[in-house]
């Protein structure tokens, strides 16, 4: 594997008035601080992406770790490639299907000076809009994090996953 680097998501818990809230935050790590079974698990989602193998099992059994490894951390790593003119962000988020909520959305990547390449909003079933989002945040300007934390933190967003970035 190349000496890219690689971004994870590690949850902090915090008790805020008795509640566990879970708060994700996001780090740039190199390559060589990053745990042999996490490189395994891109290196298997890599495997499966390009086709060479069929199913988890066999990526799994490819690159020497269990399944269970493999989805523990599968939504948790992915490769990280720095770009001169900025980085595309691509998500998903599943939303209540009401008037102005969308548009929300879309001021707060403005906001945060992100320019939507792509979108594609399901149609509603029963009140929940599925959208999908690639993002491309200007270098320098755009702050990716914030921006993911603000949408998932808006009312009327029920889940915010980031696919993949680029």
């Amino acid at each position: 594997m190349s000496a890219c680097l690689l971004v994870g998501v590690f949850r902090n818990r915090k008790k805020n008035m008795g509640k566990a809230e879970e708060k994700k935050k996001y780090f740039v790590v190199r390559e060589r601080a990053v745990p042999e079974v996490l490189l395994k698990v891109v290196e298997a989602k890599r495997l499966l992406d390009s086709g060479r193998v069929q199913t988890v099992q066999d990526a799994a059994e490819q690159t020497g770790i269990s399944r269970s490894s493999f989805y523990k951390y599968k939504d948790d790593i992915f490769p990280f490639h720095e770009q001169a003119k900025g980085k595309t962000i691509t998500f998903i988020i599943q939303m209540d299907d009401e008037p102005g909520l969308l548009s929300g959305v879309l001021k707060t990547i403005a906001h945060f000076h992100g320019n939507i390449l792509t979108i594609h909003q399901s149609i509603p079933i029963n009140g929940i809009a599925t959208l999908t989002l690639s993002v491309d945040i200007l270098p320098g300007e755009g702050d990716a994090e914030a921006m993911v934390e603000f949408i998932e933190q808006s009312e009327g967003i029920h889940y915010l996953k980031i696919l993949g970035r680029e």
